[in-house]
């Protein structure tokens, strides 16, 4: 028994390094491809150039490694940063937005028992599962009768208002404990202080996972800035990426590496409240 159990364990652990290795893969064929020559990338993506049959050939460890292409984009390219600090403020403006728009939100719906607020929280829930190309027409119109088309405020927006987030602390709010609420009532608390002191410590898990979720999902925006943004001045580096050619693949690569770094550092610091916001969302109430 002993012998076949280390068996099974030792299958499973096979299995579980080579699925890493193939979801770590791109990660290794970015890294590489950011510190490849000129002459070796323009070898191995002949076949792409040329329309060619022939398939793509890749070393994941360069023969030649360069940081050429780290130091054109760092030093000689500044529309990259331009639209590095676009998302950025994009990013920040949307989850301070949410901050000050969800968390109240939910904090009503959760806490508060009045009228149609199972109707009300249903259709957030309807909004929140209807897809951009659902609402860009009417989200157009509105933000044209604003004069916000062709600003961030045409991307910002629309997202502070987003019913998601406000879905994903509701859930954390729910798991207050109400005899705790009544206690803080029967001392003297008032609501503001019940929500500033108890609500938003206890419930913290939900709003950081809201806020993980929130910026993985505003940091790679293609839709509604391509739908709102005409001024390439104003584009995130979503948009940035796909107009650098294929003569330029190795400042691709390491623009891709660098708009990797903030979304891998976001999630590795809040992967315990990602894991949560995940469970909150799959659970019915």
């Amino acid at each position: 028994m002993k012998i076949k159990y280390s068996v099974q364990k030792a299958a499973v652990k096979l299995s579980l390094l080579f699925l890493g290795a193939v979801f770590c893969a791109p990660l290794l064929f970015l890294a590489s491809g950011s510190v490849m020559s000129r002459y070796e990338l323009g070898e191995s993506l002949l076949p792409l150039m040329t329309d060619g049959e022939n398939l793509i050939t890749w070393r994941f460890f360069p023969l030649y490694p360069t940081f050429e292409h780290y130091r054109k984009i760092l030093f000689q390219t500044p529309q990259f940063f331009i639209v590095f600090w676009n998302s950025m403020k994009i990013v920040m403006w949307i989850l301070t937005g949410q901050l000050f728009i969800a968390v109240p939100a939910a904090w009503a719906f959760a806490v508060y028992p009045f009228r149609f607020r199972k109707f009300l929280f249903t259709m957030y829930i309807v909004l929140m599962l209807m897809p951009f190309q659902v609402t860009m027409l009417s989200s157009y119109l509105v933000l044209n009768r604003l004069s916000l088309l062709n600003t961030h405020g045409a991307v910002i927006l629309p997202a502070v208002f987003s019913t998601f987030p406000v879905f994903l602390i509701y859930r954390g709010f729910c798991d207050l404990p109400k005899g705790l609420m009544e206690a803080a009532r029967i001392d003297g608390a008032g609501e503001w202080t019940i929500f500033a002191r108890l609500g938003l410590p206890l419930a913290s898990g939900g709003i950081l996972s809201a806020a993980v979720l929130g910026y993985l999902e505003y940091w790679n925006l293609i839709e509604q800035p391509l739908a709102f943004l005409e001024d390439q001045s104003l584009w995130p580096l979503s948009l940035y990426l796909p107009e650098i050619s294929l003569e330029q693949a190795g400042y691709s690569f390491v623009a891709s590496v660098i708009t990797l770094i903030p979304a891998v550092f976001v999630f590795l610091s809040g992967r315990e409240y990602l894991e949560q916001g995940i469970v909150a969302s799959a659970l019915k109430e």
